[in-house]
């Protein structure tokens, strides 16, 4: 994917055609007060945006992820881990998003509130569902990469596809280019990196990669 600028008329446009909107409007303070929903949603502009269920092997990669990275900076202590769903609040782009994962450095923990996280992540980490494709690598991609979060990971399991996008000086988004043995390793979590044959292993070579990890 172009690293070129999506303009906000023609992110809103895909947005729109992508998503099922509640027909009610809401503040992003109601939004989160009606966090009982059974259903995932994100706020986007005043709009409640229903998010579809997650598959099963969606839920696999996002478990090995969360373990991965939790017992990471468990032990590393440079950061934190948020899992879905727990809104991102992207104040200046109106958007309360709820990606996979989020992580949020040590120095920049003070924007994590009791029910969201008030500002952009450094990571952020979405995994592609078939009805999110669109959302994903274009809408959520620009707004991401406007709201500068430094490294955005963007993991497609039917197509075992796994493309890691880092902000460079000029905020704007590059695909980072992995090792010839597939090893990515992460700018803003120091020291972690991720094989991305673990990612299409079934089941998840859960141990492997802490012992390479060093975390066993």
């Amino acid at each position: 994917m172009s690293s070129k600028t999506i303009e906000t008329s023609e992110v809103e446009t895909v947005d729109a055609a992508s998503r099922r909107v509640s027909p009610q409007r809401m503040t992003f303070e109601e939004f989160l007060a009606s966090g009982d929903e059974p259903m995932m949603t994100e706020w986007v502009d005043g709009e409640v945006i229903d998010v579809s269920p997650a598959s099963r092997r969606h839920q696999e990669i996002f478990s090995f992820l969360l373990t991965l990275l939790g017992l990471y900076l468990e032990v590393h202590q440079t950061g934190t881990v948020l899992p879905a769903p727990f809104v991102m609040k992207l104040e200046k782009l109106k958007r309360g998003r709820e990606p996979d994962l989020l992580f949020v450095s040590r120095e920049r923990a003070h924007l994590i509130e009791k029910t969201h996280l008030n500002g952009p992540a450094d990571l952020v980490v979405e995994i592609v569902s078939p009805e999110s494709v669109e959302r994903d690598s274009r809408v959520k991609f620009a707004e991401y990469e406007q709201a500068m979060i430094k490294e955005y990971w963007l993991i497609d399991p039917e197509h075992q596809t796994a493309l890691f996008y880092e902000l460079g000086a000029d905020n704007r988004y590059r695909a980072a280019v992995t090792e010839p043995d597939g090893i990515y390793r992460s700018r803003v979590v120091p020291g972690f990196f991720i094989r991305t044959s673990w990612l299409w292993q079934t089941p998840s070579p859960t141990l492997d990669a802490l012992r390479e990890l060093k975390l066993i």
